[in-house]
């Protein structure tokens, strides 16, 4: 996350509302529905200029299903966008052949389209021809399919603009996680913590809590080992890691508490008493959030809610996404939830009204 290369004049950076690429991510998921319905809300038009990248034919797709009197402009340039609530702006990538395609099911055709979305977005981000970017969900298996080893999409947005240290952030209302590790084995999670990499990640997230206007976060760091290893009994990533990158983060001035056994810092966290918590693995991180966000209802065999961001930390661009997956099961019958992409969107516009800020100095 970060400040993208500024193409435009400091007049218009004042004047217009930040320009946010949304990617339709897999055509066979329910990326384009819940993207379609969040932009059946005026409220994003009243904080944001959206365009989707994608395949318009789709998208044309998803705003029939979703039953709102939306409307397609098919456009190949950002320049060409009208920005208007009603319409749909979409940079067509004629990536989806109808005829031949399956919805709801994993295909290398659809993790193609998926990548070459993404790819397009992170191009125009670099070249400062949007201010923000947001992500639809993908599918793991169709990316590989398709020919693209990425385990998500933190790893793409990472090797395509060259990022060496950064890492994924999840929030949901007072809960915010960032993590160490992510889409590793866990054998080799445990392998990875490191006082580099803990003292790194406690540094994006101080960065990102300042981005939120909390100028001194307070940052809870938890322990890998149960009990944050009671002193050494259930191992020693604690004692020789993590504890040591917390007195070193210290000594920069940031107000960090850990390791904390993780069953007692979530708790505490969810209640508002840190800012942020740093977690030193995938599950570790995004078991807390979903079981805040996510609210299954077993009558109906569907969610409630599907609340939640993804953010990426450390990034020369600003990247926001659903905290949640393709859905296949869900996918294109009408009844997928708009609530996380929703609060990307907004996620991706307040950072990107932050950064216009700050590189006009206000």
């Amino acid at each position: 996350m970060g400040n993208n290369k500024e193409t435009h004049s400091e007049n218009e950076m004042t004047e217009r509302l930040p320009v946010i690429a949304i990617t339709m991510g897999d055509p066979a998921g329910v990326g384009p529905e819940i993207t379609a319905k969040s932009l059946s809300l005026k409220e994003i038009y009243q904080i944001s200029n959206p365009l989707v990248v994608g395949d318009a034919s789709i998208m044309e797709r998803a705003i029939h299903l979703i039953g709102k009197p939306l409307h397609i402009h098919t456009i190949r340039e950002p320049n060409e966008a009208e920005f208007r609530f009603g319409t749909i702006d979409v940079l067509d990538q004629h990536s989806v052949e109808l005829a031949s395609f399956e919805f709801g099911k994993v295909s290398g055709a659809a993790g193609h389209a998926a990548f070459e979305a993404i790819q397009k977005t992170i191009e125009l981000a670099m070249a400062g021809q949007v201010d923000a970017t947001v992500t639809s969900p993908i599918n793991k298996e169709a990316l590989n399919l398709a020919g693209y080893a990425f385990s998500g999409h933190t790893e793409i947005y990472a090797h395509y603009t060259k990022t060496r240290d950064y890492a994924m952030m999840l929030a949901d209302g007072k809960l915010r996680v960032v993590h160490v590790t992510t889409h590793v084995p866990l054998r080799e999670a445990c392998d990875l913590i490191k006082k580099e990499r803990v003292l790194s990640v406690i540094k994006l997230a101080n960065a990102a809590m300042q981005d939120f206007g909390i100028d001194r976060p307070r940052i809870g760091v938890a322990g890998l080992n149960p009990h944050a290893s009671d002193g050494g009994l259930f191992g020693l990533e604690e004692r020789n890691e993590i504890a040591p990158a917390i007195a070193e983060a210290r000594k920069y001035g940031m107000d960090v508490d850990g390791p904390i056994s993780p069953d007692t810092l979530f708790v505490k966290a969810a209640g508002g008493y840190y800012d942020i918590v740093v977690a030193m693995y995938h599950d570790q991180g995004h078991i807390p959030v979903k079981m805040i966000g996510f609210i299954w209802d077993n009558s109906s065999h569907t969610w409630k809610s599907v609340r939640g961001v993804n953010i990426t930390l450390g990034l020369p661009i600003i990247r926001t996404s659903v905290d949640h997956g393709t859905a296949f099961d869900q996918a294109w019958k009408g009844m997928a939830s708009e609530e996380s992409m929703v609060e990307a969107i907004r996620y991706a516009a307040g950072f990107s009204r932050k950064h216009i800020m700050s590189r006009k100095g206000i």
